[in-house]
């Protein structure tokens, strides 16, 4: 059995922590570890093979990065260009499976989860096997325990060995509805977790889909290896219709089938879903997340992440902080922050896509203060790492080591600099900057001149690759 785990997505209704550029799936939300290495990590016990992680492109160092904190090695991380929702990722990673003559069981899992009851789930992935054996298209449908009106629903049919058919896919009900379907027994939660032969789905997706397939084929028969990243063709991958597995396959085939799931599930979709599971409720009901005093605060969430929240006299709510935003809703009114995000978007800001932090494949950089004509950065590089060899053409930079030893090249003179000391970048020079040392180096960088935007850089050599896909920052 082959886990393919899906980590695209944005993860814009938990804005401002979850952003383009670091959506939740990348976050320690519900524990220390991320939604990813959560995802990944409660596949131990089970007899898996070795993970395939799909993701986004612009994802990518974040995917290695995460598996290489747990020591977890994967069958492939493939890059998806641009989003075409779940049908063709799992085509992608189904193709790629089944390459050399292999035809494993898939386990296809968000990365963005949540499973409290890892023994259920366990039980549950062993029942769906013995399905996807006998060539059944296995959903997982979550026993609900609530007339939830934000899940669309899977009505159960006929009795199976380890579960039942699918009689029918139901979209988001109404509240009524969904007290009938919770009443009724007889419908699930639609999980977004499937288990199939690999063969057996792009049999269905070519009888339903073939589109789909065909071009996913092209695609990824015009891979090149990246690293230790599995790139497709992007101009082909582009022409692919933008399809869910549900609506591409399972609604379609008379294949499907349900195994029921009741471990605790969310799909942590919302503030408001973070408060629902949380186990740390306070005597009045809320939920506190960093620095915070509140007084006369009922049934809340407040996450702080740098600076101290109070909150007075307010019940249900969600404040949420970073270092550069400040969300405040009410609880039941967290759906309406894609509408944010939106503006964001539409308005061009920075806080659309990244957090004054950034996070690179060799450390990251936090922009501390800006000026018209300024811009002074933290910058934390990674021991044995290296920056790529870049000029900019509008701005010049002074970089004084706080902490660690510097190998900075400038032109064709290199040199160390350390603790305390201090180089000078030209505008127009060409210049490197290495971690040679075993500690993280950090040092502070002074931008100044008449521009001081993200885009002002010319590579010449980077070690991750970035050179032929033009991305912008260090």
């Amino acid at each position: 059995m082959k886990p393919v785990i899906l980590a695209g997505g944005s993860g814009s209704r938990l804005w401002p922590k979850s952003r383009a550029a670091l959506p939740k799936q990348f976050l320690s939300l519900t524990s220390e570890q991320t939604m990813l290495q959560e995802t990944l990590a409660r596949l131990e016990g089970t007899d898996t093979e070795h993970p395939i992680v799909i993701c986004n492109d612009a994802h990518r160092f974040l995917v290695a990065e995460q598996l290489r904190q747990l020591n977890v090695e994967h069958g492939g991380i493939l890059l998806e260009p641009v989003g075409r929702n779940t049908a063709p990722a799992i085509a992608l990673a189904a193709l790629q499976a089944t390459r050399n003559g292999n035809d494993p069981v898939l386990l296809i899992l968000a990365a963005d989860h949540l499973i409290k009851k890892l023994p259920e789930f366990h039980a549950a992935i062993a029942k769906a096997e013995m399905l996807a054996q006998a060539g059944k298209l296995v959903t997982f449908g979550i026993v609900p325990d609530q007339p939830h009106t934000g899940y669309g629903y899977i009505q159960s049919g006929d009795q199976l060995d380890y579960g039942f058919t699918v009689k029918e896919f139901v979209e988001k009900p109404d509240l009524k509805t969904a007290q009938d379907y919770v009443s009724s027994g007889k419908y699930y939660w639609n999980s977004g977790m499937f288990m199939f032969k690999a063969s057996r789905y792009l049999e269905e997706l070519k009888k339903f889909n073939p589109e789909i397939l065909d071009v996913c084929q092209q695609a990824i028969d015009s891979e090149c290896k990246d690293l230790d990243f599995i790139r497709v063709d992007a101009e082909i991958f582009a022409r692919c219709p933008d399809d869910s597995i549900d609506y591409a396959v399972m609604e379609k085939t008379q294949l499907a089938a349900v195994v029921p799931l009741d471990a605790d599930w969310s799909d942590v979709g919302s503030w408001s879903s973070l408060w629902e599971t949380a186990e740390n409720k306070d005597e009045n009901g809320n939920v506190v997340v960093g620095d915070a005093i509140l007084e006369g605060v009922n049934n809340s969430y407040i996450n702080s992440e740098q600076r101290l929240i109070s909150v007075i006299g307010l019940d249900d709510v969600v404040v949420v902080e970073t270092k550069d935003a400040v969300m405040v809703a009410h609880k039941d009114k967290v759906q309406d922050i894609k509408n944010v995000v939106t503006k964001l978007k539409t308005e061009k800001r920075p806080e659309f896509e990244f957090h004054r932090e950034v996070f690179r494949p060799w450390g990251s950089y936090d922009s501390i203060d800006a000026g018209a004509r300024f811009q002074v950065k933290r910058i934390t590089v990674k021991p044995g790492e290296k920056l790529s060899v870049q000029m900019h053409h509008h701005r010049a930079e002074h970089w004084i080591v706080v902490s660690g030893t510097a190998n900075v090249t400038i032109g064709e003179t290199t040199q160390l600099v350390t603790e305390n000391e201090s180089v000078y970048i030209p505008i127009g020079a060409i210049h490197a900057l290495e971690n040679p040392g075993k500690i993280p180096l950090e040092l502070i960088e002074v931008q100044s001149g008449a521009y001081v935007g993200e885009d002002d850089i010319v590579r010449f050599s980077d070690r991750y690759g970035r050179t032929e896909n033009k991305e912008a920052g260090k």
